[in-house]
């Protein structure tokens, strides 16, 4: 167990390898509770958000859920985000946004010092409600016997409201390990009987609880970012390679010039991925390098159980961005052949 932006979370339960194979195969079951959970009151809440987020939100249908940036007057990410528009249990539709654990503050006060007057309130739910991802090829199949609704009969990006183990529950399908899956989003006095139900179901077909370093090598190979490693305030979104989260046309908000001004610069090092020789991973801030010259620097990296490869991704310059140019990574020292590869690196069937 360690101290996570405040939380007390779980690195591993067993082995990093086991939980991350198991996620791959079966089942991975991942308490997400400290990613922040942020719900929304009263009229046009999605034109308010709109002028706040990359991606559209208005009018975007119920049962919908977006993944999208959020951006500061200069352009810079202030966190990636889900905005979530569902249905409650009547049918009513509501808005909510999950954000990352380190972020939450700074984006609760952020929303709330552009609330202005358009009467529109925040209840930061996060220290009420329960979050569980239940990723794996036989995560959908464990959840739908204990929910009222299936999973596999939601799309991917959308979720809804209904029971699970007879209790009201947020059925949602993002996640964040290259895996299918689904999360349950719950009040706490409900979460410990419904991860009991599932964990259950979820051992008999060989799955099992992963910790915060599966969840990480997990994303990796599936190309996914994380904040603070490839994205921060000091990244444009121009240069994320998230052109599916950045709709320009027709919509203002927060940070849009600044990502036009950007996509016009082409001397900003962009996010690519890198293969390495050996086993040995190449960490953040490892340099790396074109014929002795700097051209990038490593943001994350780890040996991938899956693909039995040493992987990372990276902010290099643009005219080494190409598929299999050849680069070398400095790590600790020494020089590590690797070649620009294709993100994300796992798909899964």
């Amino acid at each position: 167990m360690v101290d996570f932006a405040g939380w007390s979370m779980p690195v591993q339960y067993s082995s990093i390898i086991d939980e991350h194979h198991r996620t791959r195969n079966s089942i991975g079951m991942f308490d997400v509770s400290h990613m922040g959970r942020l719900y929304f009151s009263g009229e046009a809440i999605d034109k308010f958000l709109d002028t706040l987020t990359t991606r559209r939100v208005a009018g975007v249908e119920c049962g919908k859920i977006r993944y999208s940036l959020m951006t500061n007057d200069q352009g810079g990410i202030l966190d990636d985000v889900l905005v979530y528009h569902l249905p409650n249990l009547s049918g009513t539709p509501f808005h909510m946004m999950v954000v990352n654990a380190s972020n939450r503050e700074k984006i609760v006060d952020w929303i709330t010092a552009h609330l202005g007057d358009s009467g529109i309130e925040l209840d930061d739910r996060t220290n009420s409600t329960a979050m569980i991802a239940v990723q794996g090829p036989k995560a959908n199949h464990a959840v739908a016997a204990l929910s009222e609704t299936d999973p596999d009969s939601l799309p991917y990006y959308t979720g809804t409201t209904t029971k699970i183990c007879g209790f009201e529950a947020i059925l949602s399908r993002t996640g964040y390990t290259g895996e299918d899956g689904c999360e349950i989003i719950c009040e706490n006095e409900y979460a410990e009987a419904i991860w009991s139900a599932v964990f259950d179901t979820a051992q008999s077909v060989g799955g099992g609880a992963s910790g915060l370093a599966a969840r990480d090598t997990l994303r990796l190979e599936a190309g996914m970012p994380l904040y603070g490693h490839e994205l921060s305030e000091s990244i444009n979104p121009a240069q994320t390679d998230l052109k599916f989260a950045i709709q320009m046309k027709d919509r203002q908000f927060i940070g849009r010039s600044s990502i036009l001004t950007a996509r016009k610069n082409k001397s900003l090092p962009i996010r690519v991925g890198l293969e390495l020789e050996g086993r040995r991973a190449a960490r953040e801030e490892c340099q790396i390098f074109k014929d002795d010259v700097k051209v990038g620097v490593v943001t994350s990296g780890t040996y991938a159980p899956t693909l039995e490869k040493s992987i990372s991704m990276a902010y290099v310059d643009p005219a080494f961005s190409e598929l299999g140019t050849e680069l070398i990574v400095d790590i600790r020292g020494k020089s590590h052949p690797a070649r620009i590869a294709k993100v994300p690196f796992y798909k899964h069937p």
